[in-house]
């Protein structure tokens, strides 16, 4: 339950952050958040396909 109201409350903070912040600034943010979760899943999946067939 800690870690639950641990986490509503960094994500308020995140939120009124990006409240405050330009808008462009947030699009370029948002952009570069994806673009790194998007090379990490395919890390993981390329990772991981080479570990069950070796």
């Amino acid at each position: 339950m800690l870690i639950l109201v641990a986490a509503l409350l960094l994500l308020g903070v995140v939120l009124g952050t990006v409240a405050h912040a330009p808008l462009s600034f947030s699009v370029v943010a948002a952009v570069v958040i994806g673009v790194w979760l998007a090379v990490f899943a395919i890390r993981e999946r390329h990772g991981r396909r080479r570990e069950t067939s070796g």
